[in-house]
């Protein structure tokens, strides 16, 4: 397994592969450094058979991520000169931009902005500590936001992007906001956090992972659709099966108990 300067990475006997941002002194934005670490991640994921679901947390008491290091310069120094040669830099960091099927789940905690939202508005599902806050700073610096908001008008209603877009810094969206709106599935406590992140992911990563991730792939490709186009499209997804034509299903596994939400 690959060593990671701003970021850790491990794979438990669960399956589960848990990301954690590593730049709380930075509030752990991204720079070169991590956006390049995420494009090498992103493939050692998807090629790892022993990962079936992937969770990404931050370390540090203030932030899951300021988004870009503006210490960096806006744009980023990195780019190329020639604006044709130019890519954003989050589609380093998006997975599915990177061929990933595997869920993922976002535990966020503190400040989640700006670039933030390349991992969010990817992210399969997303829980929260009840002291996050969720905001896009671009235009209070004069910035376009774009790649942001396009995504999440994905995720939530119309009027919430466009009023967390354009009042950027002067306004913070509350945890609680957040589960109203649909962009977290759940708020829990601080110190609870990361625990039922892992228990959500323990959970899906128990399940046979071919039909986990053509579940992700077919819901997220069919998001580019129209709906009856989707519905079309989806139809080979469940002849195939198990495409990994094992049995990947026993029968005497004991099955937890269900729970209520």
């Amino acid at each position: 397994m690959s060593e990671y300067q701003t970021l850790t990475y491990v794979v438990d006997e669960r399956h589960v592969a848990t990301i954690t941002l590593d730049r709380p002194d930075k509030l752990n934005s991204f720079n070169k450094a991590m956006c390049d670490e995420f494009s090498a991640l992103w493939q050692e994921i998807r090629l790892d058979d022993a990962v079936h679901v992937v969770l990404l947390q931050a370390n540090g008491d203030r932030a899951f991520s300021a988004g870009l290091d503006v210490n960096d310069g806006l744009p980023p120094s990195w780019l190329p000169k020639n604006i044709w040669s130019q890519e954003d830099t989050g589609f380093q960091l998006s997975p599915k931009m990177n061929r990933v099927w595997k869920p993922l789940i976002c535990a966020v905690h503190g400040i989640a902005a700006g670039g933030a939202f390349y991992w969010l508005n990817e992210a399969d599902i997303i829980l929260c500590s009840d002291d996050a806050q969720f905001f896009d700073p671009h235009v209070s610096y004069g910035i376009v936001a774009a790649h942001e908001p396009i995504g999440l008008a994905r995720r939530i209603p119309l009027g919430e992007v466009m009023r967390m877009a354009l009042v950027g810094l002067d306004e913070r969206v509350s945890a609680k906001r957040a589960l109203e709106i649909g962009l977290v599935t759940e708020v829990v406590p601080r110190d609870q956090l990361h625990a039922r992140a892992y228990e959500l992911a323990a959970s899906i990563a128990a399940k046979p992972p071919a039909a986990v991730q053509g579940t992700v792939k077919a819901i997220w490709e069919s998001l580019d659709s129209p709906r009856t186009a989707a519905t079309v499209t989806a139809t080979p997804y469940w002849q195939l099966g198990n495409p990994i034509g094992i049995a990947q299903l026993d029968p005497d596994r004991p099955r937890p108990a269900w729970k209520l939400r």
